[in-house]
């Protein structure tokens, strides 16, 4: 055998941090849906995991640090390091990926387009898709204006819910970055119902801490993992005969 002809695989890089048990979910998410039978067949991955980028959040609802200068340190170590292409375990932090994209030369796979598109496909334009997130995903209109570029009708919860039920649940002192797993359930799942009632046929998982402790087997309506999307994009990516047909 010639192994200096063989083809060398395609890199994946996380820029994660954004929490870390996110970041863990995600490298775990593309382990689960690569159709390998031996170590030599998975997707070399690289990882950039740093809890110290500001957050999201905070930067776009109350103006604190912003995490850009980090994220574009984050992207470029990535890039340098051999990546082929970027996945951000962040929905929020995609509001910075246009200027991130800028100063790189390989691609960020967009995890908020990923999930418009797969709705598209699934449903054409007739469903409305209930987006739970948090308040910087809201407020920035990431998933809303993916959504109506494909011809999609989202709903969120009025400012109040967001608040008690969504960034109580995530933010909270026992919430989801905290470590907490029941009562952050508790409030996701409340959260989602109220969507569900309003007349949402799918629940978009718009912040990767969500998939961490709701299932979607709790709704009524259906659940959509964006975080799960992402790692089956990433494989198809990398080589599309490798992604596990489920």
């Amino acid at each position: 055998m010639n192994f200096a002809s063989m083809k060398k695989p395609k890199t994946l890089g996380i820029l994660g941090g954004m929490g870390p048990e996110a970041t863990l979910c995600l490298f775990s998410l593309i382990i689960k849906n690569t159709d390998a039978i031996k170590d030599q067949e998975h997707i070399p991955v690289i990882i950039y995991n740093n809890p110290q980028i500001p957050d999201r959040t905070k930067h776009i609802v109350y103006g604190e640090e912003s995490p850009l200068p980090m994220l574009i340190e984050g992207a470029k170590f990535l890039e340098k390091s051999g990546a082929d292409a970027i996945l951000i375990p962040c929905n929020t932090a995609h509001f910075y990926a246009p200027q991130i994209k800028e100063l790189i030369a390989v691609p960020i796979i967009d995890m908020i387009e990923t999930t418009a598109k797969f709705i598209k496909d699934r449903e054409g334009e007739s469903c409305k898709v209930g987006v739970l997130a948090t308040t910087g995903t809201i407020r920035s209109n990431l998933y809303q204006k993916s959504l109506a570029k494909e011809g999609i009708d989202s709903i969120t919860l009025s400012p109040e819910e967001q608040e008690e039920l969504v960034m109580e649940a995530i933010y909270g002192k026992k919430g989801v970055k905290a470590g907490f797993k029941k009562y952050p359930a508790r409030l996701l799942k409340q959260a989602a119902s109220l969507l569900c009632d309003r007349g949402a046929q799918y629940i978009i998982a718009g912040c990767t801490e969500i998939p961490l402790v709701l299932t979607g087997k709790e709704l009524e309506c259906n659940f959509i993992n964006t975080m799960e999307l992402l790692a089956r994009e990433a494989i198809k990516f990398c080589d599309p005969q490798k992604l596990c047909k489920h």
